[in-house]
């Protein structure tokens, strides 16, 4: 079952909607929404724009120093309504049901973006980009990633496809002299020696190879479909020549990988708690000294592990290294997006102010513009080397002031920036979330769409991973496991993967 197309990837689309709560009235609210009133012009022939993003830290100040560089660039009035993270999706559903948007609004891919998309509340934009030189000069995989029945209605909030990696101990490997796993036999050896033969000189059985964590056999980042991919299978859905679809735990590598941590967890090797076992409490453990491998994170990670590792482990070495197996690297890739941002066309009405909202979009990526998002104000934020390269200067300004709009809007590290001078295991992280795009595999289910999954997705979706952890803690046997299968077959897993052929099959001629 080999996996066709660029290197995107994440969970399908479609994984992700049973657990979002799609708003009543949904369709009453779309039509509504195309009486929307256009926005008024700005004094002095400034463009005027609104947006919506998400708060993750402190709200930004109003008039701060970063938005007037962005307005004075551009020539436009902008105005950013930022959205608690907690409430996020709940505020977007109001928004798209009452039809009162901004002129640019920050969304995720979920059900209701596909259904405003579809119904005719945002514009497609696919058409266009190819005029602005900024956004058609990135990759095409970041926007095949948010296709919605085959058009682009949105601009990604770029993020790096190939950054997926193993963030680990090399002291502890050097020391007990293991190499970066490349089979399941490697896996299991990597796993018993860091618990068994004492990397931190202790005296104490007190350290893991790696933790599994709850949910860990859900989103991009589980372990299990990276380990899966790395020997040699899908990422989250495989397809074959003639259109056929398989999900992952289906497939003989996915399989063997849970037989894999069946072993482990039966030998002790891995913690038993890791069903109630939060992800930040895991990364601590391994912040604290007790863990080898950070096997759900990012190869930029390795520079933040590092710095707080060292204040409990002074003499440990972080590194970062891709997944790899038998054929070489080969890797989960990552969605290449955090959201997207839309143009509704309650807000912008005609193409002529379209174009002015792309053109502005498209000088968010112009070298000043870059370059402010993600290193900030000069001499404030960040200062300039000899050779033409940037540093920061006050990090932590830089989280507060900058970090909300690099977050948000449009950049991507490597394009349009100086580079960044960084210590080296934070410079080889950024290198290598760049450069792995090529050996990203995609998930071919990412962009389909299934009425059951819609429905009745997150009933589907926890049949199985209730199954995988009872089947890793030896609850049920293979004969066990294969019923599940079976009763997830019958309670709609048949009908999906049908459904899902039939979307392949629309979108792709076969």
């Amino acid at each position: 079952m080999s996996p066709k197309g660029p290197g995107i990837s994440k969970n399908n689309a479609m994984l992700r909607i049973g657990s979002f709560v799609i708003v009543g009235a949904m369709s009453a609210g779309l039509l509504a929404g195309c009486g929307g009133e256009k926005a008024p012009a700005a004094e002095g022939g400034k463009l005027p724009i609104s947006i919506s993003l998400m708060q993750v830290g402190d709200v930004p100040a109003k008039e701060n120093a970063i938005e007037k560089k962005i307005e004075e660039y551009t020539n436009t009035d902008v105005n950013v309504q930022w959205i608690p993270q907690s409430a996020f999706d709940d505020k977007v559903n109001v928004m798209v049901a009452s039809g009162e948007m901004p002129t640019i609004m920050r969304v995720n891919y979920v059900p209701t973006t596909f259904n405003a998309a579809k119904t005719g509340l945002f514009w497609e934009l696919g058409p266009y980009l190819k005029d602005y030189k900024n956004l058609s000069a990135q990759s095409e995989a970041h926007f095949n990633n948010i296709k919605i029945e085959g058009k682009i209605y949105g601009i990604p909030n770029f993020r790096d496809i190939g950054r997926t990696a193993i963030v680990y101990r090399k002291d502890w490997f050097d020391k007990l002299k293991l190499g970066v796993p490349k089979s399941l036999d490697d896996w299991y050896e990597v796993m018993r020696a860091i618990r068994k033969d004492d990397p931190d000189g202790n005296g104490k059985e007190d350290t893991y190879g790696a933790l599994l964590f709850k949910k860990y056999n859900e989103g991009v980042s589980s372990p299990l479909t990276r380990i899966a991919v790395s020997i040699g299978g899908v990422n989250k859905w495989g397809v074959d020549d003639a259109g056929k679809l398989t999900p992952e735990f289906l497939t003989t590598e996915y399989v063997d990988t849970m037989k894999l941590f069946k072993r482990l967890f039966n030998e002790g090797l891995i913690n038993s708690d890791f069903p109630a076992l939060d992800p930040s409490d895991a990364d601590k453990k391994m912040d604290s000294g007790l863990v080898a491998m950070k096997l759900n994170g990012v190869a930029q990670n390795g520079k933040s592990s590092q710095q707080r590792l060292t204040p409990n482990a002074p003499d440990g070495i972080i590194d970062v290294a891709p997944f790899q197996g038998p054929q070489g690297i080969r890797i989960a890739g990552e969605p290449g997006n955090y959201g997207m941002l839309v143009i509704p066309k309650a807000s912008v009405q005609d193409e002529e102010q379209l174009k002015k909202v792309l053109t502005f979009l498209d000088q968010l990526m112009d070298e000043e513009l870059s370059t402010l998002q993600l290193r900030g104000l000069l001499d404030v934020h960040y200062s300039k080397t000899a050779d033409g390269k940037t540093e920061l200067k006050d990090f932590d300004a830089y989280q507060r002031e900058v970090k909300p709009y690099r977050d948000n809007l449009l950049s991507v590290e490597g394009y349009n920036v100086p580079e960044l001078v960084d210590v080296p295991i934070g410079m080889k992280g950024t290198k290598m979330a760049r450069e792995n795009e090529q050996y990203a595999i995609a998930n071919p289910a990412l962009t389909l769409s299934s009425e059951i999954y819609t429905e009745r997705g997150q009933e589907l979706d926890q049949m199985i991973w209730d199954a995988q952890t009872k089947y890793i803690m030896g609850k049920i046997d293979d004969a066990g496991w294969e019923q599940e299968v079976a009763s997830w077959r019958k309670a709609g897993g048949d009908q999906l993967i049908t459904e899902l052929e039939a979307s392949y099959k629309e979108l792709n001629g076969k």
